[in-house]
């Protein structure tokens, strides 16, 4: 049996700390809400973890990781480890590596998927760090992972850093494969030729080249909604589709379907765009082209 100190019991955390527990573990959790946490403040999670200590954050990334990071460097000691498994952008892992190193804690960064399904599924980890410090933390990354050979569902991926670049690029593709689908399931829709557009879709669950868990996602949103029109078309980005793409600038690699995928999502908040207007004007100025007044 493990024993882990859990920062952060939102959607992802909760469940993971279920997930642990489950599989034997025993998790000090601490979070801000009073109705999931274990715990009355870091400092106190700490007290009820024995040495040596591993402590998970999945908090929201940038300055509140940055934080978490810094306070437990004052009060964890030489030869523990702490992990960061939130969304951080893998250039802030070196600095929070270099900050515990100098109190003598080790760290790893981990790139976690799985969403609220990792819960009964398991996560895909994707770990940067010291091979000594990933062994140390060998049986959380195991009860957390899915069923199955270690390597299907976890990997090392190199050092500091690494972990959260790999999760990155897995971002950038997600959002190039949900794009290809939304727009594979529009042009069902507009087309009329298809008469049952959520059985098309539902049938590509087996035998075919594009069955995967996010058709499977979209078979099940159709089945509670099948024109999805319960929703708004508005999509956010959470930031690792727009590290991806200036990775793709700054190493010269071509990334046309993830940028289009962000771009889309950039699209999909616009009420009025600016730049479509200007697009109706120069097709009814060079062309004559009939354009839609506002408020038409």
């Amino acid at each position: 049996m493990a024993q882990l100190g859990l920062i952060g019991l939102g959607k992802m955390g909760f469940n993971m700390r279920e997930r642990l527990r489950a599989a034997g573990h025993e998790v000090v959790g601490y979070d801000r809400n009073p109705d999931v946490t274990d715990s009355t403040s870091l400092e106190d999670m700490v007290s009820k973890l024995d040495g040596p200590r591993i402590v998970w954050i999945m908090v929201p990334a940038g300055e509140p990781t940055r934080q978490t990071v810094a306070e437990l460097g004052n009060l964890l000691s030489e030869g523990e480890l702490v992990i960061d498994g939130g969304n951080s952008k893998y250039t802030d892992d070196r600095i929070n590596a270099d900050l515990l190193a100098a109190k003598k804690v080790g760290y790893l960064d981990c790139g976690v998927s799985g969403g609220v399904w990792g819960k009964d599924n398991g996560y895909g980890l994707m770990v940067g760090g010291a091979a000594s410090d990933v062994e140390k933390a060998m049986p959380i990354f195991d009860a957390l992972r899915p069923e199955g050979p270690r390597d299907e569902g976890f990997s090392h991926a190199g050092a500091v850093g690494s972990g959260h670049y790999a999760k990155m690029i897995h971002n950038g593709i997600e959002y190039g494969m949900m794009q290809a689908f939304a727009e594979g399931f529009e042009l069902l829709e507009a087309a009329k030729v298809v008469e049952n557009v959520p059985a098309v879709i539902k049938g590509w669950q087996r035998g075919t080249v594009v069955r995967s868990w996010l058709l499977d996602l979209l078979v099940r949103a159709l089945d509670e909604d099948p024109e999805l029109d319960d929703l708004e078309g508005y999509v956010e980005d959470s930031g690792e589709g727009r590290w991806t793409l200036e990775e793709a600038i700054n190493n010269a690699v071509p990334a046309p379907v993830i940028s289009a995928a962000l771009f889309a999502r950039f699209a999909s908040r616009q009420e009025d765009s600016a730049a479509m207007r200007a697009v109706a004007a120069l097709r009814n100025q060079f062309g004559g082209h009939s354009v839609k007044k506002a408020g038409d």
